[in-house]
């Protein structure tokens, strides 16, 4: 091959190769503006938080039997449950670990999803204490006005005594009333051309 046959396929090649690389370039650029597209049209989602929290306190009065012996208002970022257990040891529950707790347990998640079958399943575990406590609303306890007549069912049993009862009464309300429930898209998170809208609105 001559010099300059060679120097005119070398040309070639290279003009193929940045066809190419620009033409995968704006094909990148397509797939990228369609699937910001995409996630703008998809389903809201709800976002829940509270602005006032509570340290509930639980005590295994025997083997698999748990009492809510105290209850105080907290901050919500240091909400969650103190538990004392029958073998004398104790466990600090966070928020979350509550949550997973709770919705994990056959009794509880059976009360979240269903809860007309709750009554079989019913018992006096710890995720029944941490569900049925104030720090209930924090875990996924529904607020609407149907449910409340199961907060005092299930509820004034998980307490050591009446008088606790009342006076936690009062402190559940004050969780449940703060709590703000935020509704986003999920692009809420982006700026420029693509930035979501969001509102809320307490229970």
């Amino acid at each position: 091959m001559t010099p300059t046959r060679r120097h005119a396929v070398l040309r070639r090649v290279k003009d193929i190769t940045l066809s190419t690389t620009l033409s995968l370039a704006l094909l990148g650029g397509a797939v990228a503006l369609q699937s910001c597209g995409n996630n703008d049209s998809d389903e809201e989602q709800t976002e829940t938080r509270f602005g006032k929290g509570v340290r509930t306190y639980i005590t295994e009065t025997a083997p698999g039997n748990f009492k809510i012996t105290d209850e105080v208002q907290a901050d919500p970022g240091k909400a969650g449950a103190i538990v004392s257990y029958y073998d004398g040891h104790r466990d600090t529950l966070s928020v979350e670990a509550a949550k997973r707790l709770v919705e994990n347990d056959q009794s509880t998640n059976t009360y979240l999803h269903n809860p007309g079958a709750y009554h079989s399943y019913h018992h006096n575990g710890l995720a029944n204490a941490l569900l049925w406590g104030s720090l209930g609303y924090m875990l996924g306890r529904s607020t609407a006005p149907q449910y409340r007549d199961d907060a005092r069912r299930y509820g004034s049993g998980i307490y050591a005594n009446s008088d606790l009862y009342n006076r936690s009464t009062r402190v559940g309300e004050n969780v449940r009333t703060s709590r703000v429930t935020r509704t986003v898209r999920p692009s809420s998170g982006r700026s420029g051309f693509f930035g979501g809208r969001s509102r809320s609105f307490s229970s």
